[in-house]
């Protein structure tokens, strides 16, 4: 019966088919589909390499733009990505001026390594206005301005020290309440005329120029009004009106009512003398500093034209954005009300380029 399965009779032969063959057919079929699948993974991989090298081209890390560049303001266009500050610019590096990837020491920038930022430093005067600009400046979400950082005398005792605080505050590893950390597109500090800039100017100007950072000079038209700011507030200093606390800025119209009680008595002798002395050291420092990129402000058009600020924006060239401060003007209205000995100033003013500085200004 055994035979009987496999042949017909003894003169044919029927050949089974080899057990192997299926599984033979079926490691073709794979090997062939995992090749297939291989080449199509290929394609598209180029592909998206492709696009994405189209898409960041225009990009460039720059540490410091080379010094041969022709210097010229870029168009940047910005956009506002997701709950981050971080903003990117697109523009032609052959523009490119006072753009800076600084690389702190103390943190990392993380994704906005690669977006530039700009140095700058406000320069002023006490009592001309220059916290209530600032902090309209830090209210910008990519603004960071440190404060009068050389009102500590050891860190401008002499240019090494200075030189030393300038790289800790540009490298992004001075840390304040205005540090945007690495979402910063703008960072920089106030400096006073009388904290070893004009004494350093030399140095300081090198400095500025090679490091590309730009200057913000902040100044008061009224300089009558000025010196009864820099006597009050020197007055509550030791006063301490509000709560036995000197408060050189407010932020209620209480405790600005307050401190404007105090009216002081000017030197009507020399107040002339003083108020020229005062426009000599600000035209000496525009001379001093006249080769660097800046810009002048003055207190009395911020305060007359919220506008003003778009003017600063653009020379930071930042994202325009509304600016706003919490800061209370103290010394509001006409002067009369804030002298003790007015008549006095008033005539001694009258007649002379200065008297315009009696009238109401804002």
């Amino acid at each position: 019966m055994g035979e009987d399965l496999c042949f017909f009779n003894k003169d044919t032969l029927i050949i089974k088919p080899s057990k192997k063959s299926p599984k033979l057919l079926r490691t073709t079929v794979l090997v062939f589909a995992m090749v297939c699948a291989i080449y199509i993974c290929s394609i598209c991989l180029n592909q998206i390499s492709s696009h994405s090298k189209s898409k960041f081209e225009s990009f460039r890390v720059i540490e410091r733009p080379s010094d041969h560049l022709s210097i010229q303001t870029p168009q940047i266009s910005t956009s506002i990505r997701g709950n981050n500050s971080c903003y990117v610019s697109r523009f032609n590096t052959k523009e490119i001026h006072n753009v800076h990837y600084p690389k702190p020491q103390t943190f990392s920038r993380a994704e906005c390594g690669n977006n530039p930022v700009r140095f700058f430093a406000i320069v002023s005067m006490q009592r001309s206005g220059s916290g209530w600009f600032e902090t309209l400046l830090n209210s910008h979400i990519n603004v960071s301005s440190n404060g009068e950082i050389f009102n500590v005398y050891d860190r401008r005792k002499n240019i090494s020290s200075i030189v030393n605080t300038l790289g800790k505050i540009y490298n992004l590893d001075w840390f304040s309440s205005a540090s945007k950390n690495e979402c910063s597109a703008a960072v920089g500090f106030k400096w006073m005329l009388n904290q070893g800039l004009m004494q350093h100017h030399k140095e300081i100007v090198d400095y500025f120029n090679n490091r590309s950072i730009s200057i913000i000079f902040l100044f008061r038209r009224n300089l009558l009004r000025r010196m009864v700011s820099v006597l009050a507030n020197s007055y509550d200093r030791d006063a301490r009106v509000l709560n036995g606390i000197h408060k050189s800025h407010v932020h209620s119209t209480d405790e600005a009512d307050m401190l404007s009680k105090y009216k002081p008595t000017i030197n009507a002798t020399t107040l002339i003398t003083n108020l020229q002395q005062v426009e000599k050291t600000v035209a000496k420092a525009l001379e001093y500093f006249n080769s660097t990129r800046h810009i002048t402000l003055y207190y009395e058009d911020l305060i007359k034209n919220s506008s003003k600020t778009g003017d600063v924006l653009e020379f930071l060239e930042l994202p325009h954005m509304d600016l706003t401060s919490r800061q209370v003007k103290i010394h509001k209205g006409e002067l009369l009300t804030h002298i003790q000995n007015w008549d006095d100033v008033n005539k001694i003013l009258k007649g002379t380029t200065y008297e315009h500085f009696l009238q109401a200004d804002y």
